[in-house]
């Protein structure tokens, strides 16, 4: 399996962190100029310029005449720089649950999200499988995984979230039959999942329909968010994973309506 997104060694992870790290300078300050940047991360102009060109690119920030400038929280939220070093144990706690709900010899259909990514880096334990995804971080990971067949998804490519989407990937998905689904949501309003972009709501809605189960996967910080695009009520998915952070308030509500909530389990142990 690929180590490049988990060795914190690696110059990819060493590359990210240093972006993520640059983004949140740049977001506590509002702007900051870019040399600066260069001083403050021991980095030379020519790298400081490559990042901020490539974090421009993912939407959480504006470059321009030598400041870089934050954008909208919205759009930051969006991006999977931003996202990948959230609600970490969280997430590795939600995806150890949803591996309950593979079984080998399946096809499954995954998501750009960055807790389903989680998800990716233990799927060798579950070897048959079928694959099915348009995010290329996910394509990468599995790239030569032994058990695993991959179908990759085209389209247009969206460098913010790193997945392809677009008429072309909705397409591709009508015409495809998944066993299970597994996506996450930016936000739960009034029980409803919840993106910033359209284009992704396209996309999950489309492997939604083309999937038998459909999971989705939720940390705590979901129910307290807002974006603009409502995509699927929670009580039409097979079963919605929380970690135990949670409110016991929204876990008992969502229960009350006949939604399927399981709550990840504090203590994971191996897992062969």
């Amino acid at each position: 399996m690929s180590s490049s997104v988990i060795d914190p060694q690696s110059r990819g992870a060493r590359q990210r962190t240093r972006q993520l790290a640059i983004s949140e300078a740049v977001m506590a300050e509002g702007s900051v100029r870019i040399e600066q940047l260069a001083e403050r991360f021991d980095i030379s102009l020519m790298t400081v310029h490559r990042d901020l060109d490539e974090l421009e690119d993912r939407g959480l920030l504006r470059k321009s005449r030598g400041v870089a400038t934050a954008t909208s929280t919205a759009l930051v939220e969006s991006s999977d720089v931003y996202r990948s070093n959230r609600q970490l144990a969280e997430k590795e706690l939600i995806a150890h649950a949803a591996l309950d709900f593979i079984e080998p010899g399946q096809a499954i259909m995954l998501d750009d999200s960055t807790t389903t990514f989680h998800l990716v880096q233990h799927l060798h334990t579950k070897t048959p499988l079928t694959v099915i995804t348009n995010t290329l971080t996910i394509m990468n990971e599995l790239r030569g995984t032994r058990g695993i067949e991959m179908v990759g998804l085209g389209g247009e490519y969206f460098n913010w979230c790193s997945a392809f989407m677009g008429r072309t990937t909705v397409r591709e998905i009508a015409e495809l039959r998944a066993d299970l689904f597994v996506m996450s949501t930016s936000a739960i309003v009034d029980d409803i999942s919840f993106h910033q972009r359209p284009e992704t709501v396209d996309v999950k809605r489309a492997m939604f329909e083309s999937a038998s189960r459909r999971l989705l996967l939720a940390d705590s910080t979901k129910f307290t968010r807002r974006a603009l695009h409502g995509m699927l009520p929670l009580a039409d998915f097979d079963a919605v994973i929380v970690d135990p952070g949670t409110a016991a308030d929204d876990v008992s509500r969502l229960r009350d309506k006949n939604i399927n909530v399981i709550v990840a389990r504090r203590a994971v142990g191996p897992r062969a």
